[in-house]
């Protein structure tokens, strides 16, 4: 059955990126700065990320609603996010803010109106009111103004005090978030559930990675689904690969927010290992940052997500770093409006039962359920598409209980002959090899058959790759020989 075949690999426009959540790292103790200018690493041990403002970053502009609509829905981010001009439309309490902002200014020392602008991405006239308030307080104090002629501010003795307590609340150090209602609100208006994906859209998207019609037939409708999908199928046969292509298919852009706000409790959401920030023009009076959507949201590609062995149950809950007393939002919260793959499927630290009664409700319901570290529970949004893939035989996982609720069950195998040439001699090209097709009836004959190996689509550039470096090592002609791939073979294969 012929399941798997490419045309070329997929350019770098193309691709989009994929991050594995063991790649990341978080120090225990750091806070996270946002610098105005570019982003540095200071003595601290924090990190400062470059802050691109939004401006006027204008889509094709159509009605969101629950019915389905194609999958070229773009959004006017300036219409579901704008920037609020008072305390009140920002959506959090004077007191948060003003917290923030006395943390901002302990850090950094002096700041000036524009700098503080930056820094809590809202606008020059909330700083403003927010600064007045702090000075009836004797909590910030003026200092002389900047070559610039800014007024620049700082922190009282008593405001001093005030930002440590702000500090032992809550360690985040970042623009202001977002609140619970807010997001929710823009999650929905933004999710891929609601597109219709087509044969011909699917057909689209690959041209240059071309799939086979029956692959194509088997997933392309498990797309306009709700439910997770679950892939299977021998280690080699292109699942995970596939996987990792499924978020071209929706495209398009989408806010994430820097942080969200839960009962004056913030959440840190924006993970720059794992969103990739779309070209956003910088916006050159901060304090005047009307024309644009509100800078709390970064517009980024769709996230796609992907979680091996490592996975384990902490990972899927709002973790809190009692260091730096920072809440860190769990994988699904950072997928949201994108993709989760949670790869190896039954490897992983967790049970697939255990994995499976977690998200019961989420999946069936489109919502999850959270908690803070104080025992507060909340309700966020489900929307994302879910897709598991392993190599194990699905009912060796889970009951057929279980399996119901997937949904789409889609076996990838092994390639035919034909295709496995395709592939073989396309990879050929790649590496900029000859290859005889006697050579290739010698892979096939005296090695596939003899061997018992099954034609999976990993060969052909593992082996050619392996060639290839005998190749560069021997400074021998570009051409693959029946003693390279003998070489190729036994290297690769354990007997």
């Amino acid at each position: 059955m012929n399941l798997f075949k490419f045309n070329k690999k997929p350019s770098e426009s193309e691709s989009n990126e994929v991050t594995k959540v063991d790649d990341l790292t978080e120090g225990s103790n750091n806070k996270i700065n946002f610098d105005a200018e570019e982003g540095s690493k200071v003595e601290d041990g924090s990190i400062d990320f470059p802050l691109k403002d939004a401006v006027e970053t204008r889509s094709v502009a159509e009605n969101v609603s629950s019915e389905k609509v194609h999958f070229s829905k773009e959004l006017d981010f300036l219409d579901i996010a704008p920037t609020p001009q008072t305390v009140l439309e920002t959506g959090l309490s004077t007191t948060l803010v003003i917290e923030l902002m006395l943390k901002h200014l302990q850090n950094a020392g002096i700041l000036t109106l524009k700098e503080l602008s930056t820094k809590l991405c809202i606008s020059g006239s909330i700083i403003q009111e927010l600064i007045d308030i702090c000075k009836a307080k004797s909590w910030v104090e003026n200092v002389s103004q900047s070559a610039s002629e800014q007024m620049r501010f700082t922190l009282s003795s008593i405001g001093d005090l005030q930002a440590d307590k702000a500090l032992l609340k809550n360690g985040y150090l970042g623009p202001a978030p977002i609140p619970l209602d807010q997001y929710t609100e823009i999650c929905l208006k933004q999710t891929s559930r609601d597109q219709v994906v087509t044969n011909d859209d699917i057909n689209s998207i690959f041209a240059d990675l071309t799939f086979s019609n029956e692959l194509i037939e088997k997933i392309g409708p498990s797309l306009n689904s709700i439910k997770p999908i679950l892939i299977y199928g021998a280690a080699g046969t292109g699942k995970s690969f596939f996987c990792r292509h499924l978020n071209l298919v929706f495209g398009g852009e989408v806010l994430i927010p820097h942080a969200i706000e839960v009962n004056n409790e913030i959440v840190q959401v924006f993970d720059p290992e794992i969103h990739q920030l779309s070209e956003q023009p910088i916006q050159e009076n901060v304090l005047k940052i009307a024309s644009g959507f509100d800078p709390r949201w970064l517009l980024c590609k769709r996230p796609l997500v992907v979680s091996g062995g490592e996975l384990s149950a902490d990972m899927l809950e709002v973790r809190y770093d009692k260091a730096s007393k920072i809440y860190r939002a769990p994988l699904q919260l950072k997928a949201n409006n994108g993709i989760l793959l949670l790869d190896d499927l039954g490897r992983q630290k967790i049970t697939p039962k255990e994995l499976f009664n977690r998200w019961i409700i989420p999946l069936e319901e489109r919502r999850d359920f959270l908690s803070l570290q104080s025992g507060l529970h909340f309700e966020l949004p489900f929307e994302l598409l879910l897709l598991f893939s392993t190599n194990l035989t699905p009912t060796d996982l889970v009951d057929e209980a279980f399996l119901r609720r997937l949904g789409y069950k889609v076996e990838f195998e092994q390639l035919t002959k034909e295709l496995y040439q395709e592939i073989w001699f396309k990879e050929c090209i790649e590496y900029n090899l000859l290859c005889e097709m006697a050579v290739f009836d010698y892979l096939v004959e005296h090695m596939h058959q003899m061997h018992n190996r099954k034609f999976l689509p990993c060969y052909p550039r593992d082996l050619i790759s392996i060639v290839s470096d005998q190749i560069k090592f021997k400074q021998l002609e570009s051409t693959i020989t029946k003693e390279l791939l003998d070489f190729a073979w036994h290297s690769y294969f354990v007997k």
